[in-house]
């Protein structure tokens, strides 16, 4: 039979670290434990974070990246359409190219402005060019 060395503390104290080895037999292996040493650190088990809290950091970035690249341009989009529905005749508005003029005429997608009063100049714009309603703005 094979000799099973287990260490345990001696009674006494005898060695300076008052552990000692002794061969045992293997009954003995089984039901003998070692008594922990007043002075040694304790080992606590390092606790296991959930698969969640793992993800937890990947699923906030998603919501902030969702936050700026998705939901604010299309609330943007939405409030530039809304203004477009809401011209009237006699709106004075900028397009986006800068150009000032008064609505004349709105249809569909398409809006007549009259930029030059002394020559009656009238340009058509898509409804998209349209930048700012500078009536609604004044007042």
């Amino acid at each position: 039979m094979d000799n099973i060395w287990v260490l345990a503390q001696a009674p006494g104290g005898e060695s300076p670290s008052g552990i000692t080895s002794a061969p045992v037999t293997e009954q003995e292996a089984q039901t003998t434990t070692v008594a922990p040493d007043s002075n040694a650190p304790v080992s606590r088990p390092v606790p296991q974070r959930s698969p969640m809290m793992q993800f937890l950091p990947f699923i906030l970035i998603f919501v902030v990246m969702y936050f700026f690249l998705f939901r604010g341009p299309r609330k943007k989009q939405q409030q530039h359409k809304q203004m477009v529905q809401s011209l009237e005749r006699n709106d004075k508005v900028r397009t986006i190219g800068g150009i000032i003029g008064t609505v004349v005429d709105v249809k569909g997608d398409e809006i007549t402005l009259k930029v030059d009063e002394s020559n009656n100049t009238k340009i058509r714009v898509a409804s998209s060019a349209i930048g700012k309603n500078l009536s609604k703005e004044k007042g």
